[in-house]
């Protein structure tokens, strides 16, 4: 079956170098394809030459007559509209229903009556969302369309495409929103697509191992790589391989968190805080704010520790930006009261970011024109060397700001953000414009902090990997605490999905509610047999580990005795195991018997 578009040997260059070198992109009736590469790659400059906004260099494009396209642009121009549902309209097919852009606007937070001129940047591109989905077209690309979105309207938007009948080309950085859309997935690298016949699921494993391929090929050829441009595309497998074991520190720290909000209030509890003095960062005890009549944060307490990874999560407008206000002390609660940990160095990034001067170099704006060393947690490090853990070769850290893609001027703020001391760390959506390489790293680098960090973000992906506690924006000013990621949350919460202020105010009851308390499953005799008993169990294996290690640890026992040795080691790491086996065991069956508990009330 001929393809509705079809892109070939497309060519684009910049400046002499090649963007795109021979790029090929095709689309069939009923498609879901995502688009993935690095910031800088030219996914956004090849959408555009498919939606025939931007003439190639060489190559050809071909769509068949007929066929409606619609494009999702990051900066789209609402110019000469009065209201943004005259302008959503204006993107609808003749005869079709009007209704369609005020029922699209207002699953987007938008009412149609706003005026394009007074538009943030992120209602901007919400209502370019509702007006490139108004017509139902047959092909729809789509440019980070979950930017600027709540999770509410994230999980919509997946619906809404989802059931749509048209073709679908994706760029994102929201892993699960790719997961859940795609079923081919084509990789722009270094000028040139490849193609997998799979969901995004199925790509990461299948890069790398391409890479290793064309790395076997490359030795074999005895072909030569500049070592900084092998650094930034292997890397990438590395620190994936690594952060296994900071997974497994992330659902450590997930276990101890549930263990301090089980026990708030307890005696015990107050006194082991009385006795770690200094671990405290905030202290936030009975918080409430209020615009006018509108209660924005009510009788709310948080005790945040060094260490803990503390996500805000809620709808926008719920919130979440005044209690993160007034958490770190730039707002003052009109009730109850914050205290600040003492020696806090707090490092920002803010939704608008930092400004940085078009004119001066990568490494300048890192070290703000002073020298060539920076300072990363207390140690003295070359910029070249710094930049490159962000994905920068050196050749680019002597080239100005000005030439940087969005997504790499966002990687330049997250290096310049690191680069500053600090011990807290409060980032409000730090995801938006990031590759998939830069998530990775960005999580590697959260993962690594030694201090504490407090972020709002929609990205559930994101906060499954990172976050050891979730603060969700209920409605009506009230925020709840919930140990774990963004999946976690949701089976606590009995596989609900966070909704809306307005939507809280339905019925107790409802239909929906009896459904999210059906899906919790009963505890049997057996789980609560083995709730009761893994506690010990686990007691008894850390006995058993101190005592093999130290039996290990006996001066010459290697060469003295190898098969000892040897009975001690796989001992070691049976116990080991079992133990791991028998926490995650038990961390799911107490989220299960919380789940009940809260069903319950």
């Amino acid at each position: 079956m001929k393809p509705l578009l079809h892109l070939k040997d497309i060519i684009v260059e910049f400046g002499g170098q090649r963007l795109l070198d021979g790029a090929e992109l095709s689309v069939g009736a009923g498609d879901r394809l995502c688009l993935v590469g690095r910031n800088g790659s030219g996914k956004s400059t090849l959408l555009k030459i498919a939606a025939g906004l931007v003439e190639q260099d060489g190559g050809t494009r071909f769509a068949q007559p007929g066929a409606t396209i619609r494009y999702l642009a990051q900066e789209p121009d609402l110019g000469g509209y009065a209201t943004t549902r005259d302008y959503v309209e204006a993107g609808l097919n003749p005869h079709e229903d009007p209704n369609r852009a005020f029922y699209l606007l207002g699953n987007l937070g938008l009412s149609g009556d706003e005026n394009p001129a007074t538009l943030s940047g992120g209602e901007a591109r919400r209502a370019a969302l509702a007006r490139a989905l108004a017509p139902r077209p047959d092909i729809l690309l789509l440019d980070e369309p979950t930017n600027h979105l709540d999770v509410r309207a994230i999980e919509w938007l997946e619906g809404e495409l989802k059931s749509s009948r048209g073709a679908l080309v994706l760029i994102s950085h929201d892993r699960r929103f790719l997961e859940n859309l795609s079923r081919v997935t084509v990789w722009l690298d270094r000028g040139r697509t490849h193609r997998l016949e799979k969901s995004f699921a199925s790509f990461e494993a299948w890069r790398d191992d391409m890479l290793e391929k064309e790395d076997t090929e490359r030795h074999k050829l005895e072909r030569r790589i500049a070592a900084e441009e092998d650094w930034v595309r292997y890397g990438v497998s590395g620190r994936r391989k690594r952060n296994v074991g900071r997974l497994d520190r992330l659902r450590g720290l997930r276990t101890e968190r549930r263990e301090q909000i089980r026990q708030l209030g307890n005696v015990k509890m107050e006194a082991a805080e009385g006795s770690g003095s200094g671990t405290k960062v905030i202290d936030a005890k009975g918080v409430a704010f209020a615009y006018g009549e509108r209660e924005i944060v009510k009788d709310f307490s948080l005790r945040i520790h060094r260490g803990d990874r503390i996500a805000l999560v809620g709808p926008n407008g719920a919130g979440k930006t005044t209690l993160l206000k007034l958490l770190i002390g730039e707002l003052a609660p009109q009730k109850g009261n914050v205290k600040l940990g003492q020696g806090l160095l707090m490092a920002q990034l803010d939704q608008n970011r930092s400004k940085l001067h078009p004119e001066q170099s990568l490494a300048a704006a890192v070290t703000d024109g002073s020298g060539d060393t920076v300072m990363v947690a207390g140690k003295p490090r070359h910029v070249m060397n710094y930049l490159q853990d962000f994905l920068f070769t050196p050749q680019q850290a002597r080239t100005p700001v000005k030439v940087l893609s969005g997504g790499e001027r966002a990687r330049l703020l997250l290096a310049k953000l690191f680069a500053t001391p600090s011990n807290f760390l409060v980032l409000d959506e730090p995801t938006n414009d990031l590759d998939l390489e830069t998530l990775d790293l960005l999580e590697e680098v959260i993962a690594d902090y030694p201090g504490t960090a407090l972020l709002v973000s929609h990205d559930r992906d994101f906060l499954d990997r990172v976050a050891t506690q979730i603060v969700l924006a209920e409605g009506d000013g009230r925020f709840t605490e919930y140990a774990g990621g963004y999946a976690d949350m949701l089976y606590q919460r009995g596989d609900q999905a966070p909704v809306r202020p307005e939507a809280r105010k339905s019925v107790p009851g409802a239909p929906a509610e009896k459904r999210a308390r059906a899906s919790v499953p009963k505890m049997n005799f057996a789980d609560a047999h083995a709730l009761k008993v893994l506690p010990e169990k686990i007691a008894a294996a850390e006995l058993s580990i101190v005592a093999l290690e130290k039996d290990l640890s006996e001066d010459g026992l290697y060469a003295r005795d190898p098969k000892r040795f040897a009975d001690l080691s796989g001992r070691l790491a049976e116990v080991r195991g079992q133990k791991d086996a028998d926490e995650e065991r038990w961390l799911a069956l107490e989220m299960a018997r919380e789940a009940l508990e809260t069903q319950s009330d």
